[in-house]
């Protein structure tokens, strides 16, 4: 209840914003920037009295004693100031301008952050209040958020099935808001009875991640930290950078990714000045199988190479990794080979903010250096034929996976039992051997057999033109017969 009061009123906010010019993204990062400098005003008293390192001048009475152009001068020195630091100071406010350009409205804004005690508020309805409002920014389409979030329902669903333990590490490449991220700590705590260390060690170790886009990349630490996952004085878990661009060095247990569709052609980002870059970028890696301009291939790639052996992966992406020739059937091919590939969730479309992506879900776990292939057979899952889903109207729901977590059988993924049969030609869950794959054109993966309405209409409306071709010739030829007859008679 309370997460939702304070949350509305905080959401109230942001018509008046609007109407001031300032977009719901902007506003997201303005409430980021001064909930961290409230928070960290919060921690400089009693009973917490921490040095979070907030510089002299910068502190959160500094705004509250100030008005008019006084307070517009003293947030855009504040920003800037924060900003030169290092640590989790200078990731949050790095390039920070302000956005809200009239002062009484940024002073309202800045009184109702100040009107509640945040530190007394459990973590989970802060956490809450903060995702609730990342909700709300996301389905603002004019902002173009959406490009960077994952449903919900689909990572809860991904996390049910790969169940990470206490004291493993879990990285996501491309993190976004952080959703993977917090969903896998969320089932962790709700699944295990953890003692002090693995709560240590979950809230300062178990969590990597690398984000390009700047707001985003803001986003997600604020989401982080107020779910409890670091620490205001402590460096960040994130990196703001392209995680493509080399090897790491760190080996993980799980990778829980949904990688920005796009090839280096469009693929585009926000850089520090608020500015969209093309990036433009060929990975060449000794530790890829191929170079391609195709993203999702390489970020395939990537992850295999961030797994240790043992390693778990699930990683949202379209359809031309799992058909495409070239490098696609190469990296196909090599996956086969060295890790184990034993799941493939075919996505519905509608569920993600750009429209008609067709895209799946893989699961693989990596192995170690074997001259024997890896893969024995790979379980599909069709949540896409005859399924119809919106982003507002009909979106994707948790219960619209639980068959697909029942069948994946998260407790022992090696003991299935398929739903497709002789007498269930359209069952969803469907095993291929790794021969039957191996011998598709170019190892593609995008496999279907279930026949849709589409389908059948499709097939009904060949064969009613195939019959009126038909019927049109014998027409044509019973009138060519009468012409002649006619001509005879008429001779």
């Amino acid at each position: 209840m309370a997460s939702t009061v304070i949350g509305n009123k905080i959401w109230s906010m942001a018509t008046v914003l609007w109407n001031e010019g300032v977009g719901n993204r902007d506003y997201l990062e303005q409430i980021t920037y001064l909930l961290f400098l409230k928070m960290a005003d919060e921690y400089s008293k009693p009973p917490f009295e921490r040095n979070i390192g907030i510089p002299d001048g910068c502190d959160w009475g500094e705004l509250t004693s100030k008005s008019g152009a006084d307070l517009d001068l003293t947030y855009k020195n504040i920003l800037d100031n924060l900003g030169s630091q290092v640590g989790m100071l200078g990731e949050i406010y790095g390039g920070a301008q302000n956005k809200i350009k009239n002062p009484a409205i940024l002073a309202k804004v800045i009184k109702m952050i100040d009107s509640e005690t945040w530190l007394e508020l459990s973590q989970d309805v802060k956490g809450d209040i903060y995702e609730d409002l990342l909700e709300k920014t996301t389905a603002d389409a004019k902002a173009g958020a959406g490009q960077y979030f994952t449903p919900r329902a689909l990572i809860d669903a991904i996390v049910k099935c790969v169940r990470p333990k206490p004291g493993k590490t879990i990285a996501d490449p491309c993190c976004g808001s952080g959703g993977f991220l917090l969903s896998s700590k969320f089932f962790i705590e709700d699944n295990n009875a953890l003692n002090i260390s693995q709560k240590e060690f979950l809230k300062y170790q178990a969590f990597r991640g690398w984000e390009i886009e700047t707001g985003a990349y803001r986003t997600c630490l604020m989401n982080l930290f107020l779910h409890g996952i670091s620490d205001l004085d402590k460096q960040p878990s994130i990196t703001r950078n392209d995680s493509l661009l080399n090897d790491p060095g760190l080996r993980f247990d799980y990778v829980l990714t949904n990688p920005p569709f796009g090839t280096k052609s469009n693929y585009t980002f926000t850089n520090d000045q608020g500015v969209q870059e093309r990036e433009d970028t060929v990975y060449n890696r000794q530790d890829f199988w191929a170079t391609s301009s195709n993203k999702q291939l390489n970020f395939v790639q990537h992850i295999r190479t961030l797994l240790k052996i043992g390693g778990m992966a699930a990683v949202v992406v379209p359809d031309n990794v799992l058909n495409a020739g070239g490098a696609g059937e190469t990296v196909r091919r090599k996956l086969l080979e060295t890790t184990d590939i034993h799941t493939i969730l075919r996505l519905p479309t509608g569920i993600f903010y750009a429209q008609g992506v067709k895209a799946n879900v893989i699961f693989f776990e990596n192995k170690a250096a074997s001259p024997k292939r890896q893969t024995n057979e790979v379980w599909i899952y069709d949540l896409r034929s005859d399924m119809h889903f919106t982003l507002k109207k009909n979106p994707l729901k948790e219960s619209d996976l639980d068959d697909f977590v029942k069948c994946y059988n998260p407790e022992n993924h090696h003991d299935r039992r398929e739903t497709y049969g002789a007498d269930n030609p359209n069952g969803r869950w469907r095993k291929f051997k790794y021969d039957e794959i191996i011998a598709r054109d170019k190892a593609n993966l995008d496999i279907k057999w279930i026949e849709t309405a589409s389908d059948l209409s499709e097939i009904n409306l060949a064969e009613i033109v195939a019959t009126m071709r038909k019927k049109s010739d014998n027409i044509a030829s019973a009138v060519a017969e009468l012409e002649k007859l006619i001509s005879g008679i008429e001779e």
